[in-house]
């Protein structure tokens, strides 16, 4: 079976809100269905403001990414999370 790398797009609460602390609570949340793929990656939206970049590796198969959106959506100081790229590896 092939898997999938999934892009996710984690938006904080608000520009005040720790990255460091939100990065932590990311890698603790991804469940054992998916691995973390490199670095979460800080990306500059606006005002101060910036967006987590995160990749994920999960199995391809129906419904492989959503175990990961859901426990992401979980974290309180993440206002909003995206999977803006899916690629089969």
């Amino acid at each position: 079976m092939s898997g999938v790398a999934a892009t996710i797009k984690v938006m904080p609460a608000d520009a005040d809100t720790d990255l460091n602390a939100l990065k932590e609570a990311i890698k603790a949340a991804i469940p054992a269905s998916g691995k973390l793929n490199g670095e979460i990656i800080e990306e500059p939206i606006a005002f101060g403001l910036k967006a987590l970049m995160v990749t994920v590796i999960v199995e391809d198969d129906e419904g492989g990414i959503e175990p990961v959106e859901d426990a992401l959506n979980e974290i309180p100081e993440a206002e909003s999370v995206s999977v803006i790229n899916l690629d089969r590896i």
